[in-house]
C-alpha cells in the first residue's frame, strides 16, 4: 500500500494514501475521508482519480486521535467511528488538509474532493485555505452551519434526497446562502450513496454524481 507521511504546519506527522497516474499528472486532488478513515473505499477513490490522470492523496484525518484508524460500515463500526467527530477540531482537520495539498506541489492545479465528514472539510478548505482550484463535497452535513463563508474557488456539492442525517432544510439553507455553489440533489439516494461498500449505495446516483465530479475537475483543475 503506497502510504506516505505528511507534516502539518504545527509539526504533527500523519499518514496518507497516495495514488499516481501512469503518465505526467494533469493536476493533484486531495481526497478527504468519511468518518471511517482512509479505508478501502477512500483508497479506491484515489485510485479512480489516478486513472483519470491526477495525483491523489488522502490524509488520515484521525491520526491525531488514533493513528491508522480505518473501519467498515457495520452498525457497531459506525457507532465507534462517530466518536471521532463528537467534538471535531476543524482547524486541525484543515492543517492536515493543507499538508496534503502541499505534498501535491508540482503536480499542477490542486482540487479537493470529500465525502461525509470530508464533504464538510472540502467546503471549509474552499473558504479558508488558499491554493485550491476546485472543491467537491459529497453529503457534507456541516456545510449549512458554515454556509455564510465565501468559497475562494468553484464548489460543487452532492446530496441525497433520502439522507436521514442531512434534512432537505439543511440543503435549502446552503442553496439560499450560496447561490455561487453548484448543488445537486439525487432523488431516492441516502447518505453514503456513492460508496459501493455500504447498504446505502445508489448505483444510478453514484454514477451521475461521479460523472459530474469528473467534468467539474476537468474544467477547473486540468
Amino acid at each position: 500500500m503506497p502510504m506516505i507521511t505528511l507534516t502539518a504546519s504545527d509539526g504533527f506527522e500523519l499518514g496518507a494514501y497516495r495514488a499516481d497516474p501512469e503518465g505526467a499528472p494533469k493536476g493533484g486532488i486531495v481526497v478527504i475521508q468519511e468518518i471511517f478513515g482512509v479505508n478501502s473505499h477512500i483508497r479506491s477513490i484515489c485510485d479512480r482519480l489516478a486513472a483519470d490522470g491526477y495525483v491523489a492523496i488522502a490524509p488520515a484525518m484521525f491520526d491525531r486521535v488514533q493513528p491508522n484508524f480505518e473501519s467498515g460500515y457495520s452498525p457497531e463500526e459506525v457507532e465507534k467511528a462517530r466518536g471521532f467527530i463528537a467534538d471535531p477540531d476543524w482547524d486541525a482537520f484543515l492543517r492536515d488538509t493543507e499538508a496534503a495539498a502541499a505534498a501535491l506541489d508540482g503536480t499542477g492545479k490542486v482540487g479537493i474532493v470529500g465525502f461525509c465528514l470530508g464533504g464538510s472539510i472540502a467546503f471549509l478548505a474552499a473558504t479558508r485555505l488558499k491554493g485550491f482550484s476546485a472543491a467537491v463535497g459529497f453529503y457534507g452535513g456541516k456545510i449549512a452551519a458554515h454556509a455564510d463563508e465565501v468559497p475562494q474557488c468553484p464548489v460543487q456539492l452532492h446530496y441525497g434526497s433520502e439522507d436521514h442525517g442531512i434534512p432537505m432544510s439543511n440543503v435549502d439553507t446552503v442553496k439560499e446562502k450560496r447561490p455561487d455553489v453548484e448543488i445537486f440533489v439525487y432523488e431516492g439516494a441516502g447518505h453514503g450513496f456513492n460508496c459501493d461498500e455500504r447498504a446505502s449505495f445508489h448505483p444510478e446516483a453514484a454514477k451521475l454524481a461521479w460523472g459530474r465530479t469528473q467534468a467539474f475537475l476537468a474544467a477547473n483543475v486540468d
